[in-house]
Formats: C-alpha cells, structure tokens, sequence
C-alpha cells in the first residue's frame, strides 16, 4: 500500500467543513477492516484511508498546524500501512475490569506468536517490535505485520486462555477490502 501523501491532508479548519462525510467514510472502511478474536482481542487493519482520517483526528484535535508537527503525525501513523505483501494492523487489548486487564496483560507475555491470519489453509504469524512488550507486562495496545501476499480467510488466537483463543472467519466483503488493501 502507499503511504498517505502531504498534500492529501488539509488544514484542521477546512477538515472540519468536510469531517461528516470523511469521517462517514472512514468508519465504513474501519468497519471491514475491524475484527475480535475472543473476547478481548480487536484487531484493526489499516489503510490509507484509515490512516488519513487518524492524521485529521489528530489535527483536529491538537489544532496542529506546524509543518514539522504534521509530518511527523503523517510519518507516525503512515508506519501503520502495510509494504507491499504486507498487511499490518493495530491490535487492540481490551477488558472492562481494570484490575483483571492488569493481570491478564501480565499472563499474556507470550500471546503475539499466538495470532495468526488464515492464508492458503496455512497460518501465518506476525511480527511486531519488541519494544512494546515489557519484560513483566504486555502493553494493550500493540502494532503487528502480517507478511502476505494473499487474502486471509480468517483471523485467530490459539492461545490457551479463552479470553482471547479463537477465529474469527472473514465474510467476502472483508476480504474484498483486504485485497483491495494487498493490490494498492
């Protein structure tokens, strides 16, 4: 996939005239690119679109408008889209009791090597940077490549805590977006 582009983001200002429309879109796309395995894993896969909306949301946000300070929202979250052969994703750890996601995020040392994504009836685990995993706790949010040249048919987990073991199958709508991803 290709990296968002300067001149694809415009001033906070001018985003927020067009932010229902762009924000409608981008959900849409988030929305097949959004998958839970168990009931604590969210696995996001990005995509230019996914990750130009991220950069406005931050403009907004932040009100940026230094040059250096957009670049480095657009060199930030660009590290999110895939190389080609590439699918890469945000992973989102998430339980609603504060004091279990702590433990569990202790127990989960060893749960990234249990992902996986379903590609020709093999499983194909990720890489992530090992900077985000801590010696005694994992942090809930991780970033994971998926080398692929082909369209996942699943995603799962086959960690041994049911929190998070599972598959989750992708409907053809998710995989046309996956592929539409794989062949930008």
């Amino acid at each position: 996939m290709r990296p968002v582009r300067r001149d694809e983001i415009v001033d906070y200002v001018t985003y927020i005239d067009r932010r229902d429309t762009v924000r409608s879109s981008a959900l849409a796309a988030k929305k097949l690119r959004r998958y839970s395995v168990g009931s604590a894993l969210c696995l996001l896969f990005e995509n230019p679109e996914t990750v130009r909306y991220q950069v406005q949301e931050m403009m907004r946000v932040e009100q940026i408008v230094r040059e250096a300070a957009i670049q480095h929202e657009l060199d930030t979250y660009n590290e999110l889209i895939g190389a080609p052969g590439e699918l890469r994703c945000t992973l989102l750890i998430g339980l609603p009791n504060e004091q279990i996601r702590d433990e569990k995020l202790r127990e989960w040392l060893d749960l990234l090597p249990t992902l996986y994504v379903v590609v020709d009836g093999q499983r194909v685990r990720p890489t992530w940077d090992p900077r985000q995993v801590g010696e005694d706790r994992l942090s809930s949010v991780q970033y994971l490549t998926f080398a692929t040249p082909s369209v996942p048919t699943a995603i799962g987990c086959d960690h041994a805590d049911p929190f998070v073991a599972g598959e989750y199958p992708l409907t053809d709508a998710e995989r046309a977006a996956l592929a539409a991803d794989l062949a930008d």
